[in-house]
């Protein structure tokens, strides 16, 4: 449950961790310089930003047509298409999905919308045991923790601190002391577990609607394992991921990858249009596509809050937030952390529950700078705490001014450390 009491002890507790905050220091000066590495040119980047952004927000602006279309021509592929509105909904599709092929065991490509919906856990409640396949995302299942980054889950921890947890959680005759020597312990484990599994789980990074395609970026593989070794693949993906010609995806596709890791292509990139044909000897035997709503249509019918919907989740705003930077992501207590996590999470939520988030922002701009898809991410976190302040949308919030004048002051004084602290 979010709180901005909790949010309050989880900051403090984040800035006074030597360790998290050296970690976290070294890992966003490192994207940082690989992102600025690959755009050496201001005015190209300038020029493929604002393509980037007339591309999704010309998208967002049919976003029911493009829908429409997306859902006749996957069927048309043999894809089926399920929508859901709320994360629960989306849940027991996947659940009754299967059930119907009595599926044990799951194997899951990176996917923030399945973290969104919590789909792991809900899964386990009904005896499906659901592997985390990308290699950051296997290490804090391991762990018992939460993605800290929508882009490496696992950048709160360094070489050292991994290698411990694999030889007390993973393979206690081992104490790998290089990346290759975990990253070849976590190979052997799951290779073995994409063969078993009765069921792949993916994300989708776009949605093509003039073709009924859908594409996933990854850089390990595990995304090509999970949605073509198990003879069922359920892709799941926010309604927003929509765009609609195929030739939309280059642009996007490059802003992604240099913003997110300072790549300029990434090493797999999936285009799935169809479940194995008859000719064909491998790939799934159905694909299922669940869309999921969980209040992007509320956001959608707002001029200003729809921009919220532009993210391609490179996690670039979050890499160079003094706060996130400081704070880490675990802080944020939410799926999503960081800047976006501000204008997203108090919007999937309610402003009562998650309105304290936009207030965690020095309104400094440099999410807004760096954002590749040009999200006003300032102009919305005003509009969000505007909106809680005149308690409007026909949100609750607490109407006792001295909680909120405790919250506030609270809050200013973990900024000062913040920036006391760099």
């Amino acid at each position: 449950m979010l709180s901005p009491e909790k949010f309050q002890r989880d900051t403090f507790s984040a800035l006074n961790n030597p360790q998290l905050r050296r970690n976290f220091k070294r890992a966003m000066s490192g994207l940082m310089e690989k992102r600025q590495a690959v755009f050496p040119d201001a005015e190209e980047w300038q020029q493929l930003r604002e393509l980037g952004s007339l591309i999704r927000a010309n998208a967002l602006r049919k976003l029911p047509e493009l829908l429409e279309q997306l859902e006749a021509n996957c069927t048309a592929n043999g894809i089926q298409v399920h929508w859901a509105e709320t994360v629960d909904e989306a849940n027991k599709l996947v659940l009754e999905i299967a059930q119907r092929h009595k599926v044990k065991s799951v194997v899951k490509g990176k996917s923030m919308v399945s973290e969104e919906m919590e789909l792991n856990h809900f899964l386990g409640q009904y005896g499906i045991e659901a592997l985390e396949a990308d290699l950051g995302e296997y290490i804090i299942q391991v762990d018992h923790e939460l993605p800290s980054h929508i882009i490496m889950p696992a950048i709160h921890k360094n070489k050292e601190q991994i290698s411990q947890m694999f030889h007390e959680k993973v393979d206690p005759e081992t104490l790998a002391e290089s990346a290759e020597e975990m990253t070849a312990i976590a190979r052997k484990i799951l290779r073995k577990k994409f063969y078993e599994a009765d069921m792949g789980v993916s994300g989708v990074n776009f949605a093509v609607a003039e073709t009924g395609t859908l594409c996933l970026v990854e850089n390990e593989g595990n995304g090509r394992f999970c949605t073509t070794l198990p003879p069922v693949h359920v892709a799941v993906m926010g309604i927003e991921k929509v765009l609609q010609r195929l030739d939309d995806v280059p642009p996007l596709l490059s802003l992604l990858t240099r913003s997110a890791t300072g790549q300029a292509i990434t090493t797999y990139f999936n285009m799935i249009t169809s479940p194995r044909k008859s000719v064909e000897k491998d790939g799934p035997l159905e694909v299922h596509l669940i869309l999921l709503d969980n209040g992007r249509s509320r956001m959608h019918s707002d001029e200003l809050l729809r921009d919220t919907l532009l993210c391609i989740r490179c996690g670039a705003c979050m890499n160079h937030c003094p706060v996130y930077t400081r704070i880490g992501g675990h802080a944020y207590g939410a799926t999503y952390p960081g800047p976006i996590g501000k204008i997203l999470t108090p919007q999937i939520k309610s402003l009562h529950e998650a309105g304290h988030l936009a207030d965690a922002s020095s309104l400094c701009g440099a999410c807004v700078e760096v954002c590749p898809v040009k999200i006003p991410i300032t102009d919305i976190l005003l509009r969000l705490r505007h909106d809680k302040a005149e308690n409007k949308r026909n949100i609750p919030f607490t109407e006792s001014g001295g909680l909120k004048a405790k919250t506030e002051s609270l809050i200013w004084k973990c900024w000062g450390m913040v920036y006391a602290n760099p």
